[in-house]
This record gives structure tokens, sequence and C-alpha cells, in this order.
């Protein structure tokens, strides 16, 4: 295997004309240039240099040799300086994927931040709901995934890093005027007989587990991943619903009443990535701003 550090030397030696001569160019001694020389000559399986008089001159093999050390000397050079950006956050790329409600409330502030401190980091944005997002990290078409859980944590992120960052307890929405708006608390056995407004498949599920749990089969008459529409049909009469904290910060409430739901429903929100990829450290960067995110 043909080494950076002789090619340098041979390059020395080519421009200098003596071993000598390279050995001070380079600030080492002159057996130390020799014995690279002959690694080097032994790597390459043939002859590099040979002597004339006082000065060594290439052979025609150690001509091509140096021909391409410039290039590739230069694009070793290059390569290193470019991975020491990359390890110095003066440069880096960070692929994140997020549910809509994180996109819209935890990624603005921790994406600002970490632009603010290290503004040669590039991050891009996708959304997708777990359990999507998790199959996109695992898959290599992401780096973060921003996801939850309701269930206690079990075996299905085993293989991943997995970066707490809030517990999200759910909320009820009823519309202005219902006979509960002005209630502090309910139980969700008092909205058996209501119509629901129900979110995306996982709060979809979690509902009428919950619903079940409480003697009940909740009557979903709309389904929506969109908060904004689940807020608006709430308001104009049309059925009761349960959303995130995150999700319900994100939206305007008009024409609804929140009101806090017993037993407490949370979702655990994570960040998500793979082992090695929080080593990187634009990765590790931004873990640490969606942490601080969600802190406040």
């Amino acid at each position: 295997m043909i080494e950076a550090r002789h090619l340098r030397v041979l390059r020395a030696v080519a421009a200098t004309g003596s071993f000598s001569a390279a050995a001070r160019e380079l600030g080492c001694t002159q057996p130390a240039v020799s014995q690279q020389m002959k690694a080097l000559e032994s790597s390459a399986g043939t002859t590099l240099l040979i002597r004339t008089g006082r000065e060594m001159r290439l052979t025609q093999a150690g001509e091509a040799l140096v021909r391409h050390a410039s290039g590739i000397l230069a694009g070793l050079t290059a390569a290193e300086e470019e991975v020491a950006a990359i390890a110095g956050l003066r440069a880096g790329r960070v692929r994140l994927v997020s549910f809509p409600s994180g996109s819209s409330t935890l990624v603005p502030g921790a994406l600002a931040a970490l632009r603010a401190a290290h503004p040669g980091t590039r991050v891009s944005l996708v959304e997708a709901e777990p359990p999507r997002s998790v199959e996109m990290l695992r898959e290599g078409d992401c780096d973060i995934a921003l996801a939850f859980r309701y269930s206690a944590p079990g075996a299905e992120w085993e293989d991943l890093v997995v970066r707490p960052l809030l517990t999200d307890r759910l909320i009820g929405l009823v519309p202005e005027g219902h006979r509960l708006s002005g209630t502090g608390a309910v139980t969700i056995a008092e909205l058996a007989e209501e119509s629901w407004i129900a979110g995306c498949p996982r709060c979809r599920r979690q509902l009428v587990e919950v619903c079940e749990e409480a003697g009940f089969t909740p009557r979903i008459d709309f389904a929506t991943d969109d908060y904004p529409a689940v807020v608006g049909l709430v308001g104009a009469g049309l059925g009761v619903a349960v959303l995130p904290e995150l999700a319900i910060e994100s939206v305007r409430t008009k024409g609804v009443r929140t009101v806090t739901v017993e037993p407490a429903v949370e979702r655990e929100i994570v960040a998500l990535t793979l082992p090695d990829l929080a080593r990187v450290p634009a990765v590790a960067a931004t873990l640490d701003r969606l942490f601080l995110a969600a802190a406040r």
C-alpha cells in the first residue's frame, strides 16, 4: 500500500535532487528519507530512484508516481480540510424527519439556535408520523427522527439511540357552549355519547384503547391528520376531540374550549438516531438543540 507520507518524501527528493536536501526541506534526517524511499519502492514493487553522481534521478515509474502524487496529495488535503470542518461544525448536513406538531413547535426554535451557533451546518426537514419516520431512520433516509409513543418503553427502539425530550399530555377539545365547556376537568367516560373527531392513526388507536378502558367505544365520525381541521370541526359543533398539548400550541383554537381529561393520557416525545450517527458532531449538536427547545 502506498502511503501519503511516502509520496510527500518522493516529491521532495524529486524537487531537490538528493536525500539530504529533501531531509532539510522536510525537517527530518537523511536516513529517515532513505528508509521511507525503500518502503515506497517495496510497496510499488519497482525501483523509483537511481543515483547518478551526487544526484538522485527518477526512473520512469518514479516519474509516473510523482506526476500522480500532486493530485493525490491535493485531494487528500482537501478531504482532511472538509472532514475537519465537519468535525468542527463549520460544515455538515443533518436530515431531520418530524411529526407535524413537533415541526411547528420544537423544531423551529432548535434549528434557529443551531444556525446561530453553527451557521455552516445545514438541516433539511421532512414530515412523517411514526412508525414511518422510524423506518426512514433505519433505512438511511434521515439522520434524526422526532417521534412519539404512548406505551411504556419496550423493545421497539432498542437498536436506536433514544433522546427523551418531553412528556406531552392529551387535552380535550369541546365546542364553545358545550355542556362541559366550563368544566376544569372531565373523565373520558363523560364523553361517551359524543361524536368524535380523531387524529393520526397512532393517536386514533390510542383514543379507542382509552375509551374502551372506560367502558365504551367512541363513535368516530371524522378522522383527519390535520390539526387545524380537527379544531375547525370541533369549533363547528361537529364533535369533540383530544389533541396533544404540542398540537394545541401550534393551532388557533377559535370556537373551542380545552378541558383536562382524566385519567391523564400522555405520550413521550423523543429524538431518535442510530448509534454511529450519534457520534457525528452535527447530529449530536442538533440533538442537543432539540433537547434545549423542549426544556423551554
